[in-house]
């Protein structure tokens, strides 16, 4: 073969072989991704940002040419170009709680398909902190905010206010038209579980609050309304605590009472894992539930149908609440009116062993 032949057959193999840069950034361009995979940008552009638009098989080679060639999606830029940031701030109270964790999940399986990506702020429950978060998440022009819950200082209320991107609470339920909301009545749980624990027989049903938010309050007054409306409810028998839910808490409330000499039948504690602590003390202490001590939680989470004697409990759809919320932010983005504004989904009240 020719020397010049052959420098050139060899010339053009490595032209295939080498990775393209963008000659400004030594990066490689979403233009380098399109000409490797032998599409066009705007193809390329939609593989990352609207994937339910790509075929499955086109979109995955796509995505396997950007990896090899070390591509990583320009936000920054596709935010100037387009108005859009292609993000979602998401605030929760805590990350340590399942309910959170479920309803993070329901948010991601609904936003991630669609191209979104999901900045999560844990407020730890205190509004001063959530003020601070969604100061520092504002400066990321995010297209949508879900908030967890309604107890917003009035700062965060004017920037709330002010905002052109649309905002979902979570977990609670706004009368105002203004603001759309997806959860469930957390007065109406408390409700619920007072109601049965009355119908299987107990009059003397404690109260077991911590964290004391705004839901915990919420199931505090259905609890409260109902033993009012038998005539049963004594001040006595609720116990107020500000420190976070925990099965360790949940114990040492056992403990407590019995130093107190209470003289609940029953206790409604107001999260699950508060009322597994119980259970797992009065093991301990040779208390029979339910027949000296019924013990009731709240939200369901996956350890209380296996715990002995299993937990009654109220089952809160936590990750449905996540997704309806992601998806009714969605329309919203996009342009289109949710079919709801303010989207009720129920709760399941669960009777088991332990009352």
């Amino acid at each position: 073969m020719p020397a010049k032949t052959l420098e050139e057959t060899v010339a053009k193999t490595l032209a295939k072989t080498r990775k393209p840069r963008s000659s400004r950034t030594g990066r490689a361009t979403m233009a380098d991704v399109a000409e490797r995979a032998g599409v066009s940008a705007i193809t390329v552009s939609r593989a990352f940002k609207r994937p339910e638009l790509v075929a499955p098989e086109l979109r995955q080679r796509i995505l396997d040419t950007a990896q090899s060639m070390g591509y990583v999606p320009n936000q920054a830029a596709s935010a100037l170009a387009s108005a859009r940031s292609m993000t979602v701030a998401v605030l929760i109270p805590s990350m340590t709680n399942m309910v959170f964790v479920e309803t993070l999940a329901g948010i991601h399986d609904l936003l991630l398909p669609r191209g979104y990506q999901v900045l999560i702020g844990v407020s730890h429950y205190a509004p001063l902190e959530e003020e601070r978060l969604i100061r520092t998440y504002l400066q990321f022009q995010p297209d949508g905010i879900l908030l967890t819950g309604t107890d917003h200082t009035e700062v965060t209320r004017t920037y709330l206010a002010a905002l052109r991107s649309p905002t979902v609470h979570m977990m609670e339920l706004l009368d105002d038209p203004d603001c759309l909301s997806v959860g469930c009545s957390q007065e109406e749980g408390g409700r619920l579980m007072t109601t049965h624990l009355l119908e299987r027989g107990y009059r003397r049903i404690g109260f077991v609050a911590v964290q004391l938010d705004p839901r915990t309050m919420a199931r505090l007054d259905g609890y409260r309304q109902t033993l009012e409306e038998a005539g049963l409810y004594d001040e006595a028998r609720v116990w107020r605590l500000p420190d976070p839910s925990s099965i360790h808490l949940g114990a040492a409330m056992i403990d407590r009472m019995m130093a107190e000499g209470s003289d609940c039948d029953a206790v409604f504690f107001c999260n699950d894992d508060l009322a597994q602590g119980a259970l797992f003390q009065c093991q301990r202490r040779g208390i029979r539930v339910p027949d000296q001590l019924a013990v009731a939680g709240f939200n369901d989470l996956p350890a209380s149908a296996w715990t002995t004697p299993t937990l009654t409990t109220v089952a809160t759809p936590r990750y449905a609440i996540g997704r309806h919320a992601a998806a009714m932010l969605l329309d919203l983005m996009e342009g289109r009116e949710p079919a709801q504004r303010r989207a009720d989904l129920g709760l399941t009240f669960i009777a088991r062993e332990s009352t």
